[in-house]
């Protein structure tokens, strides 16, 4: 995995968690479950990531 992957996957978990947080305190579950979303598309990523080297290795 390129460090630059690594970065994009880490800014979008970390995107992530703040609007899962700000969905949390504001009450609104529509931002919160965007939030989740958006977490595991960067777990998705970077697993999928993890695999592709794996294959290089």
């Amino acid at each position: 995995m390129g460090l630059d992957d690594k970065i994009s996957n880490k800014t979008d978990d970390l995107k992530g968690h703040a609007k899962e947080h700000t969905g949390k305190a504001t009450g609104d579950e529509q931002l919160e479950a965007e939030g989740k979303g958006d977490q595991m598309g960067a777990d998705l990523k970077q697993a999928g990531e993890k695999v592709k080297d794996a294959f290089k290795n």
